[in-house]
């Protein structure tokens, strides 16, 4: 019974979570996340931020200008400049961001990490809702 109690902890968590957030309008810390993803020049990037919108994988995508990169490239330092984009998204949609951008993207290795949102606008957040199809 100790064990599978210790085991259901994290589900039962969860649920009681998202019934308080249900209940009381809050937000769940998590829920959404922003995703990075550089892209080397500003057509690739906006063909890349609108396949991610026709796909529904976020609300939203900014494309900031071009920014200097240095990095690790076969044992060598290689500079350039890139285009970033950040992706709002629901963070289950994350796997299958990066999935999709892997499959598009041409670079051999892209870019796409994700940092979870831990708080903001609450009515922000009711909006990236309405805006993504649901999982």
């Amino acid at each position: 019974a100790m064990a599978l109690s210790f085991l259901m902890y994290p589900v039962l968590r969860s649920l009681a979570l998202q019934v308080h957030s249900a209940v009381t309008g809050s937000y769940i810390s998590g829920t959404h996340s922003v995703a990075f993803i550089n892209c080397l020049n500003e057509q690739i990037a906006k063909d890349i931020a609108r396949a991610i919108m026709d796909k529904k994988l976020a609300a939203c995508v900014n494309i900031l200008p071009k920014s200097s990169t240095l990095y690790f490239w076969k044992g060598e330092i290689e500079e350039s400049t890139e285009i970033l984009l950040l992706v709002k998204t629901r963070t289950s949609k994350i796997s299958e961001l990066s999935s999709y951008v892997r499959s598009i993207h041409p670079f051999e290795i892209p870019e796409v990490i994700s940092l979870p949102i831990d708080q903001g606008n609450p009515f922000y957040f009711k909006w990236l809702e309405e805006s993504m199809a649901r999982d």
